[in-house]
């Protein structure tokens, strides 16, 4: 099985299912804004319909929903990775092989789920 890339993979996404559209980083942002991302400006026009997909990638990042779109993943996924990584100490798999691999990450993410609850207050009842 070959592995596509990047490109690859968002065309073959979005071609399974036209109401997908991907929001992926092409560059790393700093923390905090600075004036100019601060200040109200127009959309970026688009760019034409045989541009590559790193160029529709980043118009698709510069408009205004994409903004907002790309910014919910720092309330949806980021902060379960960070809990992961710091809390628990998981910062890399320790078997190899994908059904292996699956398993370990089944352990990792059913210890969160129960740290969470834990947290929550939902505490389970001695027997």
């Amino acid at each position: 099985m070959q592995v596509p890339n990047s490109e690859n993979a968002v065309q073959i996404v979005e071609s399974e299912d036209p109401s997908t559209t991907v929001y992926a980083a092409l560059k790393r942002q700093s923390h905090g804004r600075s004036v100019a991302q601060l200040e109200v400006r127009d959309d970026p026009p688009p760019p034409p319909s045989d541009a590559p997909v790193a160029q529709r990638m980043a118009h698709r990042l510069d408009t205004a929903a994409g903004k907002q779109l790309y910014g919910l993943r720092k309330e949806t996924v980021e902060p379960v990775f960070g809990i992961i990584k710091q809390a628990i100490g998981f910062r890399q798999f320790l078997l190899r092989g994908k059904e292996k691999v699956s398993l370990e990450w089944i352990l990792v993410s059913t210890s969160y789920n129960l740290k969470r609850l834990f947290n929550l207050g939902m505490n389970v009842q001695k027997v």
